[in-house]
């Protein structure tokens, strides 16, 4: 049997992830799954729909072999149920046994139900005043107590970390090598400008990765999905994601989320102030993340366009535009 741990080293961490063993693992769940096994949209994991005889499917996910610690994958457990438990709409895991983290063949799984939906539109001021509610509602619960395995969004710190990652990949042109190093050391700056402009804030339980993707609506609203990268962090990372358009229209939708926000839990405005230092991190991290998994096989086949010089074209003059904002913008808050 492979362990996790040198499953973590291998240039394919899902290499033997095969069918059979997906239906394992079903069964494992105590399940009898019919054989039909669908593939789903991950990357950073491997999540799977299976059918199941006389039953509605469920959906497994497979985690990344040594990106999380047994604790940290129980801690985001017990956070999902946690919500379900207070009827806030969230996707959480079966237990099997009193158990969540299941491990078959050196790989940690969880087995979830199947929920349909779609993704929110938010266009009208109605929708997003209940997205508020719920986000609130849900930032209520996370506020009781702190993770303690999960990370800490440290904005700057973690820029800088993915600064170094992208100049040290080989994938960076040369020609873009001494552009590149100047903006990210220009927009850390402005970032660590900004955190130092909201003053001390209060970090609390958060989903972390709250893009209108792990979002699914329905007639009945909304409800969250994938806890995956749930952390400490301050309540704006939640709301931030969801807001698009210029400043003034980002503003209206602002005011909209807090109506029904602040029906379930205080918000602190100063918050405003780490938007586009949040923005601009997830810029910057979303490149670094591309090159730290560009040997697993499914990265240059679902993103090909990473290699090309002008994606480090293209990302660079976004950073320097993000960095124009910052300096001479005007942000939401």
């Amino acid at each position: 049997m492979t362990d996790s741990r040198s499953r973590q080293q291998d240039a394919a961490p899902y290499s033997d992830l095969s069918p059979d063993l997906v239906i394992a693992a079903a069964e494992r769940v105590g399940v009898l799954a019919d054989g039909r096994v669908l593939a789903l949209n991950s990357y950073e994991n491997r999540v799977y729909q299976v059918g199941v005889e006389d039953g509605e499917p469920i959906v497994l996910k497979f985690y990344r072999p040594g990106r999380w610690s047994p604790e940290a994958l129980l801690e985001e457990h017990r956070f999902a149920l946690e919500l379900a438990a207070s009827d806030i709409p969230v996707v959480a895991p079966l237990q099997v046994d009193g158990e969540t983290l299941l491990e078959l063949q050196g790989y940690r799984f969880a087995a979830y139900p199947r929920r349909g939906g779609r993704w929110p539109d938010l266009d009208a001021s109605d929708d997003r005043i209940l997205m508020g509610r719920f986000m609130g509602r849900l930032h209520r619960v996370g506020a009781t107590h702190d993770f303690r395995s999960r990370p800490t969004l440290a904005v700057v710190p973690m820029a800088i970390a993915a600064a170094e990652s992208v100049l040290a990949s080989g994938r960076l042109p040369d020609h873009q090598m001494d552009r590149y190093r100047d903006t990210a050391d220009r927009l850390i700056e402005a970032m660590d400008r900004q955190v130092e402009s909201a003053g001390v804030v209060r970090f609390i339980r958060i989903h972390g990765d709250c893009h209108r993707g792990n979002i699914l609506w329905t007639a009945a609203g909304p409800h969250f999905v994938d806890l995956d990268d749930c952390m400490m962090g301050p309540a704006v990372q939640d709301l931030w994601m969801l807001l698009s358009g210029s400043s003034d229209e980002m503003r209206g939708q602002c005011a909209d989320l807090l109506e029904g926000y602040e029906q379930f839990h205080e918000f602190d405005r100063r918050e405003f102030r780490l938007i586009e230092a949040l923005r601009a991190f997830r810029m910057m991290h979303y490149a670094a993340w591309l090159g730290r998994r560009w040997h697993d096989p499914a990265f240059p086949k679902a993103f090909p366009w990473f290699g090309d010089a002008r994606y480090w074209d293209e990302h660079v003059r976004q950073l320097a535009e993000q960095l124009e904002v910052m300096e001479h913008g005007v942000l939401v808050g």
